[in-house]
């Protein structure tokens, strides 16, 4: 035991095994693309844009016909994601499970697809977005980075407007909702399950000042005018009643919490780290949040870093990204150990969840 925590080294072979029969007998996936709006948006997208960008990841009928889904030019890919029929049917006309997910800072929901697509073949249906300011396809500000918290808003803002959608809206339970993420991804999960940011930003920007080479405290810039009104509402809850169960990846930015909320969460909280994650410590962050959440689950994976929970490096990506792209352990027992985990999670923590 870890504290409180408790603390698994390895996810058991017999959910290894259990996954690879899911995937060789899974339906087809289909992913579809929705555009909402975030009030919050406008104060950290670089364009002053109150877009906000969807990616949703479902079970498609079984005559749908599924494609390579990659990033990068799609002669020389740099990361490969999976494979999705893009706007496929749903497989039927019931009601699933849904998972929410958040990418990490300069990510995109595709660079999650590998998570993404996984959990939709397991029965799931999930809405990830490209965060605001924040994303890879987009210009990066610092007010994306300062103000985290709203990237929990973007999820309930992508929520409503899938509840809303007409195709997506009949097959969501929303009695049945699970959040995940990466890095500040993972943060977001853990504002969206009731942590609370830390009412004074100063405290972070103090960390930042005591921890420059952090992974969270780049860039370097970490004030501006701009955004000194929506600090005001660091303290806010920004909890998505909705959510049931939370499981984080790597998680970053937990300096940026209230410790006291931490302790306060009731929501079932599962976090993975990799115990050679020289990015964002986490003895700093992830570590940090696994003591304080009551009940929490910590799983840590020898041999792997920060980059690892990013989709698949092709021969290009590793050339190209070689701080990402760089393993100790293959990046494939990762992802399949960071599956196996969320669907074992889910199923315990969601009611009727596959």
């Amino acid at each position: 035991m870890y504290g409180r925590v408790e603390v698994k080294h390895l996810v058991g072979a017999a959910l290894l095994v259990l996954l690879s029969f899911q995937r060789a007998h899974a339906d087809p996936v289909g992913e579809t693309h929705r555009v909402t709006t975030e009030k919050t948006a406008v104060l950290r997208d670089a364009e002053r844009r109150d877009q906000l960008r969807v990616t949703i990841w479902y079970p498609a009928t079984k005559d749908s016909v599924e494609q390579p889904l990659v990033i990068g030019p799609p002669d020389k890919p740099l990361f490969e994601v999976g494979s999705v029929a893009f706007d496929a049917p749903f497989a039927d006309r019931g009601s699933r499970p849904v998972l929410l997910l958040s990418h990490g800072f300069g990510g995109s929901a595709r660079i999650m697809g590998w998570f993404g697509i996984a959990m939709a073949r397991a029965g799931y249906v999930v809405i990830a977005v490209d965060h605001p300011g924040d994303n890879g396809m987009d210009v990066k500000t610092t007010a994306a980075m300062l103000l985290a918290w709203d990237r929990a808003e973007d999820l309930r803002s992508a929520l409503a407007a899938a509840e809303n959608d007409p195709v997506i809206g009949p097959h969501l339970d929303k009695a049945r909702v699970g959040v995940a993420g990466l890095s500040a991804g993972g943060y977001t999960a853990l504002v969206a399950a009731g942590a609370r940011p830390d009412p004074d930003p100063d405290h972070y920007v103090a960390f930042c000042a005591e921890n420059p080479d952090d992974g969270v405290c780049r860039p370097k810039t970490l004030d501006s005018p701009e955004i000194a009104a929506e600090r005001a509402r660091a303290g806010e809850g920004h909890t998505l009643p909705e959510v049931q169960a939370a499981f984080v990846m790597a998680p970053g930015h937990v300096r940026m919490l209230d410790p006291a909320s931490l302790l306060a969460v009731r929501t079932p909280v599962c976090i993975m780290l990799g115990d050679e994650d020289k990015d964002v410590s986490p003895a700093k962050n992830g570590l940090i949040a696994a003591k304080a959440i009551p009940g929490a689950t910590l799983l840590q994976l020898p041999g792997v870093g920060h980059y690892d929970f990013v989709a698949d490096c092709t021969d290009a990506g590793r050339a190209t990204f070689p701080q990402w792209c760089t393993f100790s352990a293959p990046q494939a027992d990762t992802h399949r150990q960071a599956i196996a985990a969320a669907q074992e999670f889910f199923a315990r923590t969601l009611a009727k969840a596959p």
